[in-house]
């Protein structure tokens, strides 16, 4: 019974400092020091929000840029159901997948040239990637041009400035914020 009391104690502390004080300390610390990515990463357009930096977005129409497909359940880029698609290499159903991923693709894009960029055939691990690669957006291009019918430099220098480079070559690739990419694009065209 003299080893129960402070080990209760213990845990009773621990359990408040872990489960309490340490959390509202980081959260107090993360809204002080980094207001906009504690409040979700926010993009706002025109005083109305229109999604965040972090998340991917359903975007389906020829004018806009399109990104990875979202293995999401039920709808894509679903928050609420994040996750992959779990399909082996070997499967079946993935080559299925990839084969008419491939065609919708090339259908929706006639005038790209080269072969389609890996990652606008795959999905990511969590169905919510905000972003692809600058070759990926670059395919895309002629489509997005034509659509909006701007002149491919535009799209290009667009395309450039919203491309994402890591703070250290070895840890990461350059990557093109969707959402703020195809936001330019309204912002471009809005009279």
């Amino acid at each position: 019974m003299s080893q129960l009391r402070p080990a209760l104690f213990m845990m009773a502390f621990l359990l408040l400092l872990t489960g309490g004080v340490y959390p509202l300390l980081v959260t107090q610390l993360g809204q002080t020091l980094f207001p906009q990515q504690a409040g979700g990463s926010l993009l706002l357009s025109q005083g109305e929000l229109r999604g965040s930096r972090l998340l991917g977005q359903a975007f389906s129409q020829a004018k806009y840029f399109h990104g990875r497909p979202s293995a999401t359940a039920e709808t894509p880029y679903n928050p609420l159901a994040s996750g992959g698609s779990n399909l082996a290499v070997g499967n079946p159903a993935l080559d299925k997948l990839f084969t008419a991923r491939l065609a919708q693709l090339r259908a929706e894009n006639p005038d790209a040239v080269g072969p389609a960029p890996v990652d606008l055939l795959t999905a990511s691990a969590s169905g919510l990637d905000n972003g692809i690669s600058p070759a990926a957006a670059r395919w895309q291009a002629p489509r997005v041009a034509k659509a909006r019918r701007l002149p491919p430099e535009t799209v290009s220098r667009l395309i450039a400035a919203h491309t994402v480079s890591p703070l250290f070559s070895f840890s990461g690739q350059p990557w093109v914020n969707l959402t703020e990419l195809n936001l330019a694009l309204d912002a471009l065209q809005t009279p």
